[in-house]
């Protein structure tokens, strides 16, 4: 218990001790900047669109590897962790090289997608997508198989089966792979800052409020942003319990 205390002390102290410290007229005045409240939108909305594109493509993929044995899964698993290990700035640099202006996608873009939101989504995904399919892929193992069996004995297609049994029954784990892959989208900062400096993310804002002008100037955006951000997670939290009770209450 008392080990377990000390990890939550060791998350909620800092976040405490940040929202204690900025002064409610700080943080009224940050809210309505309009500067910060764009960056907030851009982020947001950037972190919503990587985390929507690969779910459609990161799903399905976390369906084959957890039905599916074959030459290479392995490496394709270790592959799709990487980014959790690679330095961001690192990963924003190999980005560069993909998605830059002297790249493939460069020429054909006119310019690449730096500086653009495009390119942020891109960074985003790149750092957090590991969380989203490896929550669709623990989530697909732990639906019975037998259930899918039964189904394609019954004559249901591979198609029908997926979508009426495997995905109805493995929702809630991707969901919270989802949360957490927009979250880490939101938060990121080194991958984004060398794709985007322009436009700004809330987390390159917060830095260069902080660089520029120190920890007074740069604290209410960050009050601001952690605001939104835990209040969005709660209630995504909460319609995932409700939806959660009311499939148990049907069974």
């Amino acid at each position: 218990m008392l080990l377990g205390s000390l990890v939550v002390l060791l998350i909620l102290a800092p976040l405490l001790g940040l929202l204690l410290s900025a002064k409610p007229g700080e943080v009224s005045q940050a809210a309505r900047d309009a500067q910060v409240i764009e960056s907030v939108r851009l982020t947001l909305i950037c972190a919503a669109a990587a985390t929507i594109g690969c779910t459609l493509t990161g799903v399905p993929l976390g369906y084959l590897l957890a039905r599916r044995r074959f030459w290479g899964r392995s490496v394709l698993m270790a592959v799709i962790d990487l980014p959790i290990i690679i330095p961001h700035s690192a990963a924003g640099i190999a980005l560069l090289t993909v998605i830059g202006r002297r790249s493939l996608a460069g020429r054909i873009a006119d310019g690449g997608f730096t500086g653009t939101a495009i390119g942020i989504s891109l960074a985003m995904a790149f750092v957090s997508v590991p969380f989203l399919v490896n929550a669709a892929h623990s989530a697909f193992a732990a639906v019975p198989v037998r259930l899918e069996k039964a189904a394609r004995t019954l004559g249901a297609s591979p198609r029908r089966v997926f979508w009426t049994i495997s995905l109805p029954l493995a929702w809630r784990d991707i969901l919270a792979g989802m949360v957490m892959m927009w979250g880490r989208g939101i938060s990121e900062f080194g991958a984004v800052v060398i794709i985007a400096y322009h436009p700004m993310t809330t987390p390159v804002l917060v830095f260069e409020r902080f660089n520029d002008y120190g920890l007074a100037y740069s604290r209410s955006a960050a009050v601001v942003l952690i605001l939104i951000c835990v209040s969005l997670f709660v209630i995504l939290r909460f319609i995932a319990r409700r939806k959660r009770g009311k499939v148990r209450e049907d069974a």
